[in-house]
């Protein structure tokens, strides 16, 4: 879950009013639900992860092809997130899905490893991909992994006393960032001859890294893709959410394939796969050639502002998940208290702070990859099949006809099966191809389930719920 992720997901958290309350207003458009989503996918993974594909790929064809795939799953699951969001609309997010489609100790062990593995990881990574280009820009002779301990603990320490930037703040770093990127689009076609042309440098790549390479490519493309599924969440605020929505999600997603298609591209084109599979930092490397370093110093100054800056956001938008599902009782309670002057949730901020420290220190980017997006991708499938569950019951109960009218999966069943699958076989690779990594979340995993049998605020099934 990248950090732009659980920020809108923690909205889609919340409990939704009902009563005399006033409603939401309805003024979004299919514009609107397109910036959305294009806002919620895109981060700083791009900025940093074609290097991480093309070091596993080893070809400029499977180099893309990773993306375009990664691009497919992507539209797919968004289509997933949205229905899933009209079928259940008041019953607060991804968490409450797994609930009510399964069992609550599935719901319980999304919020054990949204804290421990998958929102603290992604911070992790954000953090050092924001260390990564404040080397780049500073000359700060501090490692990577230093730089992220910092920034994360500063952040927190600024989150708990409910500091957080307004939404003028937000749009301009989300424009800082799609600037930056169409600078290095721009300057790295133009200004730079390209790789070909340039005497080759021995790197010692080897050869492709075929089907194998490609599966493991999908780590960190479904890390730099994450998001998909944000516009479900602001359905109540469209005009026309049974046009706009289908709309925005097709086109947003499109877009973002388009984009990164477009920066991998341009990367493979300035540095050539081997030169890009080189670097840590391959924006960088394509203004170097560009402009100078006046150029380099400039895009990694754009990445590392709009990062931080999505960063701390995510820092205290995220715990919002975990009040939530600790007013629902499949969560600790401490965790999801609110301080009576700040009103931020403290425990929550402070214990998601020191563990993100903890796996920024603990491993590299990669690493972090591999230890985050397979755990993270068992609950993007589950709750994937989830919409197959909660339409068989809304069939057997003959209400078909009038659930999910405004948003439906294009295809389905077979579509949602795909993605499912998708989720499954990038979970297995995962486990296969870096099990040390992976084996760490997977052990959190295990570990919830044994908390979970002493857990006393344990809630019945949807069923013994009466809520279906």
């Amino acid at each position: 879950m990248t950090p732009q992720q659980a920020s809108m997901t923690s909205k889609a958290s919340l409990p939704n009013n009902s009563g005399g309350e006033p409603t939401l207003a309805r003024r979004l458009g299919a514009f609107d639900a397109t910036m959305i989503v294009m806002g919620g996918i895109i981060g700083g993974g791009i900025f940093v992860n074609p290097a991480e594909v093309a070091r596993l790929v080893k070809t400029p064809g499977l180099t893309l092809a990773a993306w375009v795939i990664g691009g497919i799953i992507a539209l797919i699951g968004a289509f997933v997130y949205a229905e899933l969001a009209v079928l259940r609309p008041r019953v607060g997010g991804q968490y409450a899905y797994l609930r009510d489609a399964y069992h609550p100790i599935v719901a319980f062990l999304y919020g054990w490893t949204l804290l421990l593995v998958i929102q603290t990881g992604g911070m992790a990574g954000a953090a050092m991909i924001f260390g990564r280009y404040f080397r780049e820009f500073s000359g700060s002779g501090l490692s990577d992994q230093t730089l992220a301990a910092i920034t994360l603990g500063v952040l927190t320490l600024i989150n708990c006393f409910g500091v957080r930037a307004g939404s003028n703040l937000q749009s301009a770093l989300m424009v800082t960032k799609l600037v930056a990127l169409a600078f290095l689009i721009g300057a790295g076609w133009i200004l730079v001859t390209p790789a070909s042309a340039r005497p080759a440098v021995a790197t010692g790549l080897g050869e492709s890294g075929g089907m194998a390479g490609l599966a493991a490519s999908m780590v960190p493309v479904i890390f730099a893709y994450g998001g998909w599924q944000t516009a479900s969440f602001v359905t109540g605020e469209m005009r026309n959410p049974k046009r706009d929505l289908p709309r925005g999600l097709l086109i947003g997603v499109v877009g973002v394939v388009a984009l990164y298609l477009a920066v991998t591209y341009v990367c493979l084109r300035a540095l050539g796969v081997e030169g890009l599979a080189a670097t840590k930092t391959p924006a960088t490397e394509v203004m170097r050639l560009a402009m100078g370093e006046k150029g380099a110093r400039l895009i990694a100054l754009g990445v590392a502002v709009s990062t931080v800056g999505l960063l701390s956001q995510s820092v205290l938008t995220a715990p919002r998940v975990y009040y939530a599902m600790a007013r629902d009782g499949v969560f600790f309670s401490a965790v999801g208290r609110l301080h009576p002057v700040s009103q931020a949730p403290v425990v929550a901020i402070i214990l998601q702070g020191i563990w993100a420290v903890v796996i920024a220190l603990g491993g590299r980017y990669d690493q972090i990859l591999n230890y985050v997006v397979p755990i993270d991708v068992i609950f993007f499938g589950l709750t994937g099949a989830s919409l197959l569950i909660f339409r068989a019951r809304t069939r057997r109960a003959g209400g078909e006809a009038a659930e999910g009218k405004l948003v439906r999966v294009p295809w389905h069943p077979y579509t949602t099966i795909v993605f499912v699958l998708a989720c499954a076989g990038v979970a297995v690779n995962g486990i296969l191809h870096s099990w040390q990594d992976t084996g760490i979340g997977l052990g959190i995993l295990a570990l919830g389930a044994v908390v979970y049998q002493f857990w006393p605020g344990r809630v019945g099934t949807a069923e013994e719920r009466g809520e279906i």
